[in-house]
């Protein structure tokens, strides 16, 4: 009551909105001696009627009842809203009392595995989620519970396999132990760590007298920044400038010399590439002009003379079959040809 939520220790859970909601935890050294006020609100989804309780938790301190050997158990099998049931946790003390002998037995802490840091399970086979139950005693630890801690146990839980233990068989009808995750604390063997803080008068020692930095600025000459920030790039941009310059325009060789280094017959070749280049793109853009020159023949091919174009420039090209026979060609030559004996028919 009177904060935005609830104290530290106290937790809450509730799996589904039509299972029970649970209150859970183990008070602080702070809440001794206090009453906590747990103001509860809930409201019906269908008709949103609202409905208000206070809950009010004494806690009283733990000195009057001391249990200084506490032992914590790690419970596969339960989920800590099915532990905190009081018939279940009823009969889980009632197993560690016929185990350990105690003249009283309390439980101290339940805590939920996932709070541990634990994975939660797959939704299959029932599996549940683990709970650790610290119960606390007033005589020290029974040799069934003191088996864990023996070698060929420890070895047996480095290697992932379940140690042996005799009074395992008093748990495993209704609770599955991990006995590896059992822990055991005897608080009358531990050795207080806390050291009393001795609170001085709260004055720092005398460094002299505090001197804040002048009002004034003094100026500063940016000369030298402008040169080095600026200067000196733009100089060695401009050193490449020029030899770039001197490689790409004094040292070319141009085209008079390497037409004199380039054999004859190398650049009629060339010649003809690009004349025939040339025509090829002039026919691109104009369809309707005179054949070019480059496929006609220019020596007839019995006597070598040299032979006019067949056509004249006037010449409508438009008209012109694409494949011309032997009588369109005027300067084809005739191979005579030999004539069988027989018979013609008519």
């Amino acid at each position: 009551m009177g904060y935005p939520d609830r104290p530290g220790w106290l937790r809450y859970i509730q799996r589904t909105p039509y299972s029970d909601g649970v209150l859970y935890g183990s008070p602080t050294a702070e809440s001794v001696g206090k009453p906590t006020v747990i103001e509860i609100t809930a409201y019906n989804r269908r008709t949103f009627e609202t409905a208000r309780h206070n809950l009010i938790i004494n806690t009283m301190s733990a000195e009057d009842f001391p249990l200084p050997y506490q032992a914590e158990f790690f419970i596969k099998n339960m989920n800590v809203e099915e532990m905190l049931a009081s018939e279940v946790l009823g009969d889980f003390l009632g197993a560690v009392k016929n185990v350990w002998q105690p003249e009283r037995l309390n439980a101290i802490n339940i805590t939920s595995a996932l709070d541990r840091g634990g994975r939660v399970p797959l939704p299959i086979n029932d599996m549940k989620e683990g709970v650790y139950v610290m119960v606390g005693a007033d005589v020290p630890f029974s040799s069934c519970l003191r088996e864990v801690e023996n070698p060929q146990n420890q070895l047996r839980c480095s290697q992932e396999m379940e140690p042996v233990i005799t009074c395992d068989k008093k748990f495993r009808t209704q609770f599955y132990i991990d006995w590896c995750k059992i822990s055991l604390v005897d608080k009358t063997k531990q050795v207080s760590t806390y050291q009393e803080v001795i609170r001085g008068e709260g004055i720092l020692p005398d460094g002299g007298e505090y001197k804040p930095p002048s009002d004034s600025l003094k100026s500063r000459d940016y000369y030298t920044d402008f040169l080095i920030t600026l200067a000196v790039p733009s100089a060695v941009a401009l050193v490449l400038f020029l030899m770039l310059a001197y490689i790409m325009c004094c040292r070319r060789e141009g085209v008079e010399k390497r037409n004199m280094q380039t054999p004859d017959i190398q650049l009629v070749h060339h010649s003809a590439i690009q004349k025939s280049t040339k025509e090829l793109r002039d026919m691109s853009q104009n369809r309707e002009i005179a054949w070019p020159l480059s496929t006609l023949p220019v020596f007839h091919p019995v006597t070598g003379e040299i032979i006019p174009p067949l056509h004249t420039d006037s010449y409508d090209s438009t008209h012109m079959p694409l494949m011309q026979t032997q009588q369109n060609l005027p300067h084809q030559t005739q191979i005579p040809q030999q004539q069988t004996a027989g018979k013609w028919y008519t």
